[in-house]
């Protein structure tokens, strides 16, 4: 057990200047020993406080253990002997007003279930790791030049027991892990599991953000959920919220009696949208705490990547507010947060210091430049931005009728205007399947069979589409209904045969995207794509190139109506026999059958290509097609 040193003056240092990115090390609970005798060593910062008390189970909530202010400084501490792991407690705070409020730890490691508040003592060290080979260098790292194929999911409704309850960590661990990997997924997306108080805000508006929530076990339990992901190949992202926080009282709002974690101006602080308050990123002690927080699941949890939620609502002061004193312009009277901005840059600079090989993602939805280059470029220093004006363009032209796309074709091609401005991720999340926007095969148009195909035939044009992928649970088996968090996702469809052969068809294609180096090699280049002919609006076909290093190639065709295309030809660069290597359209997937044998490269050139090839395009359908001697080779 480890020697509990008093906390230094340069920790306190760091701390108070918003570069102490190992912070969780110096405040919260700490098991320890002090001068031979073991115990826990509580820290809290609160500035403002009169008086702070450690109240729990072990001196039965009273106030009687009393912290001490650090000289020239706004935390607390306090060492209380003979403490065991899973002890409760929280702070007991007297405001300057001389208010009491009873608040949890903002660095609990662990927290009592849900409807209860209180925080618990946990170690953080006593895990034995089993993800070595994985750490050692064998894992996807999801660079640019890498697949990366990302299963969404939503831990407490990815599947139920049957009477309602919660899978474990443990559990999922196994099922989820093996499931993800039989399908060829290169990394699982956890939606938040910070802890949280409220079901339906999916972790989104958090309370303790080092506690892995209790809902599912113990962080040890969600280590051994990682740690099976990683032996399974699999790497795990986690989402991540450090712009807003929820007003619970036993939370972040108003700590210590004064709005410390967030603005003390409440058109700064106030989220209305979302019923939040926003952090403060103008306060460095906030930097400490949220940038520590980065470095924690990394450094304690081994996890590969965050994505970092909303982040246009911390870049603009006036995002989702209205003109008329709902928001503070910054000092030169601009909309942009000058303190968020220079947050995350400090942020992702931190992280990829400490960790070369992370993922940090983020979902960023307007126009600001460079969000996925380096800080030292000028850029904020993601490695990725969600592409979520494709997602909202693919999705509205796969709602239409197909007697209609071929007025909106646009909606098909204009992403390639600027594919590769940033390093983009494709997502197809849990955003787009609830609050009346219908899952992913209920916004298909036509009959039944027609639904199926259609989503068919979109997932083959997505999976070729320039920029990472991301599939939330469900879409892969063709969920009807929409998502919802209180039940679990409607497995018995499985049982029927289209649902079955689209499953099926979901997994010969993430694992031939994983296969074909084409399709991802150069997703962040021109070198990587080429368009065949992105002028066919009135058959509402489309035809492209992807290109690998090596400069083999797929061709990749897509027919978006139910009209069966024959003859129709299509310019290829190279001499040769091509053959059909995936078509949604196979009977195996639940399609009309309608397939192409040997395809024999004609010295007819077509589309700006020396040679071309005629096939037949089957009805609402994505054909891969690749030259032989290259299969061959």
């Amino acid at each position: 057990m480890s020697n509990l040193k008093a906390i230094s003056g340069y920790d306190r240092y760091l701390f108070h200047e918003g570069r102490h990115f190992r912070s969780y090390r110096m405040l919260g609970a700490q098991q320890g020993e002090r001068a031979g005798v073991k115990g826990v060593r509580f820290a809290v910062w609160a500035p403002n406080a009169r008086e702070v008390m450690v109240v729990g189970d072990f001196n039965g909530w009273s106030g009687e253990d009393k912290m001490r202010r650090l000289k020239s400084s706004g935390i607390w501490e306090l060492f209380v002997p003979g403490l065991e792991p899973g002890a409760l407690y929280k702070y007991q705070i007297v405001s300057a007003a001389g208010d009491v409020r009873e608040k949890a730890d903002p660095y609990a490691f662990w927290a009592e279930v849900r409807p209860l508040s209180a925080s618990r003592v946990f170690g953080l060290d006593g895990y034995r790791w089993g993800d070595s080979q994985w750490q050692g260098g064998e894992r996807l790292t999801g660079g640019v030049n890498k697949p990366m194929a990302i299963y969404e999911v939503h831990l407490g409704s990815w599947r139920r027991k049957t009477d309602g309850s919660f899978y474990s960590y443990r559990e999922l661990a196994d099922e989820l892990s093996d499931y993800a990997a039989d399908m060829g997924f290169t990394h699982l997306e956890l939606l938040p599991v910070a802890e949280h108080p409220f079901d339906a805000s999916w972790g989104y508006q958090a309370t303790g953000y080092y506690a892995p929530t209790s809902r599912y076990g113990s962080p040890d339990d969600f280590k051994y959920f990682v740690d099976r992901c990683h032996q399974k190949g699999l790497g795990v992202i986690l989402d991540w919220v450090p712009g807003h926080f929820c007003k619970d009282d036993h939370g972040l709002r108003m700590f210590d009696g004064s709005p410390l974690f967030e603005s003390g101006w409440p058109a700064r602080a106030e989220n209305q949208g979302w019923g939040t308050l926003n952090f403060d990123f103008g306060k460095p002690e906030v930097w400490s705490f949220l940038i520590s927080n980065a470095m924690y699941w990394f450094d304690i949890f081994h996890i590969d990547g965050l994505r970092v939620d909303a982040v246009a609502n911390m870049i603009y002061l006036d995002y989702g507010r209205q003109e008329g004193g709902e928001w503070l312009p910054n000092e030169h009277g601009g909309r942009e947060n000058l303190d968020a901005i220079a947050f995350l840059k400090k942020l992702n600079e931190a992280v990829h210091y400490y960790y070369p090989r992370a993922l940090v993602i983020a979902e960023e939805s307007t126009a600001w430049p460079l969000v996925s280059r380096p800080v030292y470029l000028g850029g904020l220093g993601f490695d990725y931005k969600w592409n979520m004006g494709w997602m909202n363009d693919t999705l509205r032209y796969v709602s239409l009728d197909p007697i209609h796309r071929q007025w909106e074709h646009r909606l098909l091609t204009f992403s390639l205007l600027y594919a590769f401005s940033e390093n983009f991720l494709l997502p197809l999340s849990h955003d787009e399947v609830v609050h009346g926007k219908k899952s992913l095969l209920d916004k298909m148009p036509g009959d039944y069979w027609q639904k199926f195909a259609n989503l068919r035939a979109f997932f083959g044009y997505f999976m070729a589409h320039p920029g990472k992928k991301l599939l939330f649970m469900g879409g892969e088996f063709g969920q009807f209904s929409e998502w919802y968090e209180g039940r679990g996702l409607d497995w018995l469809l499985l049982e029927y045969e289209l649902h079955s052969k689209l499953h099926g068809f979901t997994r010969e294609l993430v694992r031939f995207y994983r296969d074909d180096s084409c399709l991802w090699e150069n997703d962040d280049n021109w070198r990587g794509f080429e368009w065949i002919d992105c002028h066919d609006s009135r058959q509402s076909v489309i035809s492209f190139l992807r290109r690998a290093d090596n400069d083999e190639h797929t061709v990749v065709v897509t027919n978006f109506t139910p009209v069966v295309r024959h003859g129709y030809r299509i310019g290829v660069p190279e001499a040769g026999s091509y053959r059909e290597v995936l078509n949604s359209d196979r009977a195996e997937f639940g399609g009309s059958g309608v397939t192409n044998d040997e395809l024999r490269a004609e010295p007819q050139a077509w589309h700006s290509q020396p040679f071309s090839v005629v096939l037949t395009v089957p009805p609402l359908a994505t054909v891969y097609i690749k030259r032989e001697a290259m299969r061959e080779e």
